[in-house]
């Protein structure tokens, strides 16, 4: 466990380093999947496309699960490290322009690790509702998923994420309550009881395995035909 512990903290801090060149010149990194979204055909006239946008917890299902990407009418747009005002500046490009009918929006862990900077929990969601009313300005419904639990995040100790993580799924809760959104809760499927994410479902008890995304696959496909049955 400590060998995989360590060799994922190397790959971040790689990974962070090139980030950082890249961010440089494209803050939200537009330019990951540029060339994808140009290839993209047109949505054709029975599709019902979902588009899932977040961060390294949705970029690593489709390597963990590549089938239930390519046997769906789902596409990814996760990128790994990612807080949730650079996905609302890239929202645009990786989500609307892309013309789904939905779009899953799983976001928080990230910001709350400060990947980014200090940002208050009200801050967090404010992000996700704005990427929220840019997807319905334009005829795209909307899942709301609960941030996964964890105890600690294993490239920055200390941040104590589990109870800021209970709070901020209780608010995107709230506003998807009040305002008639699908919620998926990922949360309660897969907490342990120090409200960490439950070892059997990941290797760095932060992003999910195989195991883990078994149990999300179900949730979330509930709750995307819930929310397009809504569509008129």
């Amino acid at each position: 466990m400590k060998n995989i512990l360590f060799l994922l903290l190397v790959l971040h801090q790689l990974t962070a380093c090139s980030q950082n060149d890249q961010s440089k010149t494209d803050w939200q990194n537009m330019a990951k999947y540029a060339a994808e979204n140009k290839a993209l055909k047109p949505v054709s006239k029975d599709e019902k496309r979902v588009v899932f946008m977040g961060n390294s917890i949705t970029e690593g299902w489709k390597k963990e699960d590549p089938a239930f990407f390519e046997k769906n009418p789902y596409i990814n747009r996760g990128i790994g490290g990612q807080t949730t005002p650079q996905m609302l500046l890239r929202f645009r490009k990786d989500v609307i322009e892309l013309k789904p009918s939905l779009v899953v929006i799983l976001a928080g862990a990230n910001d709350i690790a400060e990947n980014t900077g200090p940002i208050a929990l009200e801050d967090i969601l404010g992000n996700i509702v704005s990427m929220v009313e840019l997807a319905q300005a334009n005829d795209i419904k909307v899942v709301l998923s609960s941030v996964l639990p964890a105890y600690d995040f294993w490239w920055r100790r200390g941040m104590q994420p589990a109870e800021k993580i209970i709070k901020l799924n209780a608010m995107i809760k709230a506003y998807a309550d009040q305002n008639k959104i699908v919620y998926v809760d990922y949360f309660s499927a897969m907490v342990d009881e120090r409200n960490g994410l439950d070892k059997k479902y990941t290797d760095d008890e932060v992003h999910p395995k195989l195991a883990g995304y078994k149990v999300m696959e179900p949730l979330v496909q509930k709750a995307i035909a819930a929310a397009l049955k809504e569509r008129k």
